[in-house]
């Protein structure tokens, strides 16, 4: 038996490119590593700035603007890889997803956010499409509303559970006005809490590499107290940075049933050389609620962490989406 089989547990790769594409995520695809795929504004950076792939369709899109050029490129890739998730999708409607993100200058603009959505749901026209939603006050309206309207949703840029407990409300009450089998995602951030702490942590004598676990897996339990089968609690940002940690840290740390887990490439490749792997023991929900009061005990003011971290995570893909966009006219 599998991950998959046992316990609904999905491997996604957060890593879109074109040559990519045509070559080691199909390999991935058809081994059975991986059932899903996501991208970001920041991937979609690097990967057309750096690679030659876009060359040719880049050059003839010159005579439009900046972002209708963006949207030409990705959702060549985006189709192309919801063409080769589609058998997964078939097979299991939990999976064989690919998700593309919204517009991250509309965060806070709820109308503008539906309305993207759907533009870009549309033009996809792919039953395995996930339309990519920050979780900002903004993003929980448009969530809410794509979702009844049978738009499937990937909630990002997760870091508080309060955050969590506002994606799940609005996707639940989406999903069930839609009366469809409409899927959803929430996606919680994890090792950027332990980058940013970590040096301070060490100077009070807390246990470093460990908040963005437990702060994940306490969004974890609140997202299921809802009980919609068709929301799946998704750890992101579970790369490693630095030699300090095992490359795959974050993956054999959040194996949790009926969740997602999506990587970078390199991050999977690592994964892999292990060999099987079982689910991961789920820290209990009290001793999450302990080790949050320790940190309060120890000064560690957990609103401000999780403020700076959505601030700094909305701002990053702003960046990443502007520069792309001032290299696209030539």
């Amino acid at each position: 038996m599998s991950l998959k089989e046992d316990i609904n547990y999905s491997l996604w790769c957060d890593f879109i490119e074109r040559d990519f594409l045509e070559n080691r995520f199909q390999e991935i695809i058809n081994d059975g590593t991986i059932q899903g795929a996501t991208s970001n504004p920041a991937i979609f950076e690097s990967s057309i700035t750096n690679s030659v792939a876009y060359k040719q369709q880049l050059d003839m899109l010159q005579a439009n603007n900046a972002k209708t050029i963006y949207e030409e490129l990705a959702l060549t890739d985006i189709k192309r890889a919801a063409q080769l998730l589609s058998n997964l999708h078939k097979n299991d409607s939990d999976d064989g997803f690919i998700s593309i993100e919204v517009d991250p200058l509309l965060c806070d603009d709820a109308a503008g956010t539906i309305e993207e959505g759907i533009r870009l749901n549309s033009l996809i026209g792919a039953e395995n499409v996930m339309i990519k939603i920050p979780a900002t006050e903004a993003g929980y309206i448009a969530m809410r509303e794509l979702t009844s309207k049978g738009i499937h949703v990937n909630a990002t840029l997760i870091f508080s559970v309060e955050q969590a407990i506002k994606c799940a409300q609005a996707l639940d009450e989406g999903i069930k006005e839609s009366n469809k089998d409409i899927k959803a995602v929430i996606s919680v951030f994890v090792s950027r809490f332990d980058r940013l702490v970590d040096g301070e942590f060490a100077t009070k004598g807390l246990e470093t590499s460990k908040l963005g676990i437990v702060n994940a897996t306490k969004c974890y339990y609140e997202i299921n107290k809802f009980a919609n089968p068709n929301i799946r609690t998704l750890f992101a940002s579970t790369g490693v940075k630095g030699d300090e940690l095992s490359p795959s840290y974050y993956i054999d740390a959040l194996i949790y049933p009926n969740s997602v887990n999506t990587a970078p490439l390199g991050t999977i490749e690592e994964w892999l050389k292990d060999g099987a792997k079982e689910q991961t023991e789920i820290m209990s929900e009290i001793a999450c609620d302990e080790y949050f009061e320790n940190l309060s005990n120890k000064g560690i003011k957990m609103e401000e962490i999780y403020a700076k971290l959505l601030k700094d995570g909305l701002e990053a893909f702003k960046v990443s989406f502007q520069d792309l966009l001032s290299k696209l006219i030539k």
